[in-house]
């Protein structure tokens, strides 16, 4: 890869973000968690050997510039806007323009929600990366924070665990596990991602294993 990374974009990426986070950022999707997704996408690409990382950072910076609450009419436009607010700011520090269709791409396909189809390795990286912090013990953490955050029960008292009934996300924060988080691992587009959602999937099974043992009537 012939990468032109320049550090100072990182800084600028970090000042960027505060500001736009200060609308309103939810607990699962602060700092920690855009950390945790650029170190994902740039391992998923190493592991790859391919992608583009002129692409691939700035997309995994910028994939949640735009704030929208997870129960907004708008959710599912969210990566949209945050790829058009990505392309703005990229040109207000003169980030090379051969790369911004690309992460413009990358980061309005990242979205569960969008469902918009990944056309480049880049944007499969990227979508595997921010999917792969919504499993393990770190998914386990981030959807009991946005359980809280949206005024959620725990569990359901009469079906905890979706055995007679459909999960619904209105129902409890446990439901959110069947409705979305264990079937992400089915969603990988790279091979390096779908091994990493598998491990993390087990402990997510694990976990709820447990949880059902400790409240068991």
């Amino acid at each position: 890869m012939n990468y032109v990374w320049n550090p100072e974009w990182e800084q600028l990426f970090e000042a960027f973000l505060t500001k736009q986070m200060a609308n309103g950022a939810d607990a699962a999707h602060d700092f920690s968690h855009i950390y945790r997704v650029v170190k994902n996408a740039q391992l998923l690409a190493e592991a790859a050997e391919s992608g583009d990382l002129n692409v691939i950072i700035p997309a995994a910076w910028l994939h949640d510039c735009v704030i929208v609450p997870k129960d907004s009419p708008q959710r599912p436009f969210a990566s949209r806007l945050a790829a058009k607010t990505a392309v703005t700011f990229l040109n207000s520090i003169t980030y090379p323009k051969r790369y911004h269709e690309s992460i413009a791409h990358a980061i309005a396909a990242h979205s569960f929600s969008a469902k918009i189809p990944c056309e480049t390795i880049e944007a499969q990286l990227v979508q595997d990366a921010d999917r792969i912090d919504s499993l393990g013990a770190i998914g386990i953490a981030r959807c009991l924070q946005t359980g809280v955050g949206m005024g959620r029960p725990l569990y359901d008292l009469d079906d905890p665990f979706c055995h007679h009934r459909e999960p619904s996300d209105d129902v409890a924060t446990i439901d959110h596990f069947y409705v979305k988080l264990l079937t992400l691992a089915g969603t990988m587009q790279t091979e390096a991602g779908r091994i990493e959602a598998n491990k993390r999937t087990a402990v997510m099974r694990d976990w709820l294993a447990q949880l059902e043992k400790e409240i068991k009537k």
